[in-house]
């Protein structure tokens, strides 16, 4: 079956991003290659069957070449004790399902083989040092000579066993601080034989397994090599290293090299939202001409226009993007019909993908519930078609209306303000966050697209949507921010977070921020940060000390130095966890570090005694103090909003209750996107 975007050819607006790539043997239909993400169903019991479905909606979407998530090709360098791993005959049925689900479409699917070494989280895990890794509590043990030639069999076995499943290729994943990346670099490689010591031998591993795997598969099959560009980490190797390796991996047999950035142990950001668009494409360039094989950029590419300007600049010969698939599955041909428009873009925000994975959940998408519950959540047909009553144009509302509207029934959407996006309009505005805009965007055309009848700056009562006759009601009304009881709360200086965010109240240049929930560190970065950098790119990668000149391993400026906030901040909790404890699992840090970076002060165990006209008494862990501030911002948390609600039970009605109005904890996009996609399913 052909899609789309694999009959457009060039006649797109994306000529570069649609041209097929001739490898030789075979031919990929376009330049998109979906780049590898764990899910979690590879552990699922029945899992497969799932995984299948999901990445045959993206082949159907469009995507030319399909990159699954890491599995092992032993034991030991499995990510956990049940992770995916390939290495029995048995194993191969299984993974015929996503193959021959993917094959119904002319896309490609390639195996990623994945040794974590000492990433592994388990007491088995093996690396080419007895190093622990610092975000592992499991050391490793130094491979004896004879496990490292195990190893590269293993390698070779798994993707024989690939082939014979009916992968058309394999991603051998040499970067991200992964075993083969251990054994390249000296920071983890403290050996003194054959296999540590100069770039030549500390490659030897990786080079070694393409060598076997390229002569147990033939010519005839793909093997891309993830390779680590950039480590950002000290002690990483030298563009010179980089460019030894790429030259020896060539030779060795690989088909495509892919940019590997930066090291899960790296204290630089390399694909949350905050991060540039293409902020790394720079170094894909640079390594354009320096080997014939082709060559794939990645990180933080999201849409069409991007992905093309790459290939249209000479910065790759592919754009490697994975989350955006978890996003729209359609992404490719979308473009391909320019319906860049209609596209549910990737904000970057790993809250239900990376997150998810790193707690051994299953993987998912804020703003694609949808994303791996291709067997789960659908939105078929309504037996009847029903007139409903929507209120509250948020996350919550707006996921149900659109969902509702799918299945064919009429929807009235009633918002009180004069925009559709509830706090997302908010948090667009805190720099490092302006790819929501991009969701409130979808939203806007998925409405005209559905003709959902959107009704702004209408308030609604029981009574006026009772006088209407809607056979369902829905409320979605959101929530209010929670005023905590201190004694001066109603003084002058005291504002709320809506204040600032959203009616950009005046704040002075000393500001104490109650609550260090996620709304207290978002205004504590909108207060902090006097620029966005996410649209410059330049200023970023200068900002966070990466050296596009390649000066010393790793590409990092040594010594480097934040720029601080002119104004004095302090962000305090009541809790006495640190500071920021429970942001996401994977981009808490970034939050900590760049409050951190500008001077931020992170108080802990406080407790608010009284506010004046010119500061606060309060306590840190029982000590008194008073401090002046220009101005207090109070970040205490939500309540929901459920007055609305309330009146319809009142006149014995049974209205539906989703989002912050169900529950307020943290004003929770994601669970408000999913509650409302699952009632659209079935009422």
């Amino acid at each position: 079956m052909t899609t789309i975007s694999q009959q457009a050819g060039t006649s797109s607006a994306y000529p570069n991003l649609l041209r097929p790539l001739d490898l030789g043997f075979t031919t990929l239909s376009n330049r998109v290659l979906m780049g590898s993400m764990h899910t979690g169903l590879e552990e699922e019991r029945h899992g497969f069957a799932k995984l299948a479905a999901f990445y045959e909606e993206r082949a159907k979407g469009g995507v030319g070449l399909i990159v699954t998530g890491g599995i092992s090709p032993n034991f030991r360098g499995r990510v956990a004790p049940f992770g995916g791993e390939l290495s029995r005959w048995w194993q191969v049925k299984k993974h015929r399902q996503v193959t021959q689900a993917v094959h119904k479409y002319p896309t490609k699917i390639c195996l990623q083989l994945l040794h974590t070494g000492r990433y592994a989280y388990h007491p088995f895990n093996v690396s080419a040092s007895a190093i622990k890794a610092p975000i592992n509590p499991f050391k490793p043990k130094a491979m004896s000579e004879r496990q490292i030639l195990h190893t590269i069999k293993d390698f070779a076995h798994s993707a024989r066993l690939a082939q014979k499943a009916g992968y058309d290729g394999v991603e051998v994943m040499g970067s991200e601080g992964y075993l083969l990346n251990q054994f390249s670099c000296a920071r983890t490689n403290y050996r003194t034989d054959m296999w540590g010591g100069g770039i030549e031998n500390r490659m030897r591993l990786a080079i070694e397994v393409v060598k076997a795997i390229r002569a147990k598969v033939g010519e005839k099959f793909i093997i891309i090599f993830r390779l680590s560009m950039l480590d950002l980490v000290e002690g990483g190797n030298t563009w010179e290293e980089v460019l030894i390796m790429a030259k020896a991996i060539e030779q060795a047999g690989a088909t495509i090299i892919n940019t590997g950035i930066g090291w899960h142990e790296a204290r630089v950001p390399t694909i949350s939202t905050s991060v540039p668009r293409a902020a790394f494409t720079w170094i894909t360039e640079r390594m354009m001409g320096e080997v014939n094989v082709p060559l794939v950029a990645t990180n933080r590419i999201n849409m069409p226009a991007v992905a093309e300007q790459v290939l249209a600049s000479g910065q790759a010969d592919m754009v490697s993007m994975a989350r955006p698939f978890l996003a729209d599955a359609e992404f490719v041909n979308k473009a391909a019909e320019n319906r860049a428009d209609e596209i549910n873009t990737c904000i970057g925000c790993n809250q239900a993908c990376l997150d998810h994975v790193f707690k051994q959940q299953r993987a998912t998408c804020l703003v694609n519930p949808r994303a791996c519950y291709e067997t789960e959540l659908n939105f078929d047909k309504a037996q009847d078609s029903k007139h409903i009553a929507v209120v509250g144009a948020g996350m919550a509302g707006l996921a149900f209306s659109v969902y509702a509207a799918q299945r064919g029934h009429k929807i009235s959407l009633f918002e009180a303000g004069d925009d559709i996006g509830g706090q997302f309009n908010m948090a667009k505005k805190i720099p490092g966050k302006e790819e929501f805009y991009e969701t409130i965007r979808y939203f806007h055309k998925q409405l005209e697209l559905l003709d959902i009848k959107l009704h702004l700056q209408s308030p609604q009562t029981a009574q006026t949507l009772t006088q209407q006759g809607f056979d369902e009601i829905v409320v979605a009304t959101g929530i209010k921010p929670r005023t905590p009881p201190i004694d001066g709360i109603d003084r002058d200086i005291v504002l709320s977070y809506i204040d600032v965010l959203k009616n950009g109240a005046k704040v002075g240049r000393k500001v104490a921020i109650i609550g260090a929930g996620g709304i207290g560190f978002d205004v504590a970065e909108f207060l902090a940060e006097q620029q966005s950098l996410t649209t410059q790119p330049e200023q970023w990668l200068a900002e966070w000390g990466i050296d596009k000149q390649y000066q010393q391993g790793g590409a990092l400026v040594p010594n480097h130095r934040h720029n601080k906030t002119p104004r004095e901040i302090y962000l305090m909790q009541r809790k006495t966890s640190k500071v920021g404890a429970g942001l996401g699992k994977t981009t808490g840090w970034i939050h900590r570090s760049t409050l951190k970076n500008h001077g931020v002060h992170m108080l802990p165990g406080v407790e608010y005694h009284s506010i004046t006209d010119t500061g606060m008494n309060f306590s840190v862990n029982g000590k008194q103090r008073f401090e002046q501030f220009d101005n207090i911002i109070i970040c205490a948390g939500q309540e929901p909003q459920r007055d609305l609600y309330q009146q319809l039970l009142d006149l014995q009605l049974q209205p539906h209750l989703i989002g912050g109005a169900d529950v307020a904890a943290e004003l929770d996009a994601k669970r408000a996107i999913r509650q409302g996609a699952e009632l659209a399913a079935k009422i």
